[in-house]
């Protein structure tokens, strides 16, 4: 049965990177558009998990605006020293961008929530093994799509499905980052979570 319960996570989180990976393909010339979407997903999502709740979760919010600083400062030196190029867009970089990396924090944050029960010994390594597992596997994952929709192209070698190994560990360098940096917010001011104690 917990088998069963493992199996249908997995399939909901990987169902969620597809419908964003399609629907982010397949509008790939109204930048405007998947901001202004974007950014109402990422509102909603401060609302309802920030906002409504009694027991709000800042945490949320600042890992969000943590992975989205951190993760335009990546793009901006992914794209000017050619690394990666998006295309059918005005600029440089996308509009949607920023909305892109805040939604994908709380995308991890939530899927870790879900996945750490499954664990026999929660222990703060097995979480940390498990964080590292899923944002190596699931944000590339979510690229493969967007790239094989013609989004954006790496430059860089040594590609697994149009996803070079290094952009693998710079997925992980930005996530990780975050992960430590929450835990490090989480130890100071003595905050319990699920996910980052």
């Amino acid at each position: 049965m917990k088998t069963r319960s493992l199996l249908v996570e997995i399939g909901k989180a990987l169902g969620k990177l597809i419908v964003a990976g399609v629907f982010i393909g397949l509008l790939k010339e109204y930048d405007l558009i998947i901001a202004i979407c974007l950014a109402l997903k990422v509102f909603y999502n401060v609302f309802r998990d920030i906002i409504k709740p009694e027991d709000k979760n800042w945490l949320l919010l600042i890992g969000m605006l943590l992975t989205g600083f951190g993760g335009i400062i990546g793009e901006i030196w992914g794209v000017s020293n050619g690394y990666w190029e998006y295309h059918e867009i005005s600029g440089k970089l996308p509009y949607w961008l920023p909305f892109a990396w805040m939604l994908a924090f709380d995308y991890l944050y939530k899927v870790e929530q879900t996945f750490i029960p499954f664990l026999s010994n929660p222990s703060q390594k097995n979480k940390i093994l498990l964080a590292i597992l899923l944002c190596l596997t699931l944000p590339a994952f979510g690229e493969m799509i967007t790239i094989y929709l013609g989004v954006w192209t790496y430059y860089w070698p040594y590609q697994l499905f149009g996803v070079p190994l290094y952009a693998f560990m710079c997925l992980v360098f930005i996530h990780m980052l975050v992960y430590v940096l929450m835990n490090r917010i989480c130890t100071r001011y003595k905050i319990e979570d699920i996910v980052f104690t």
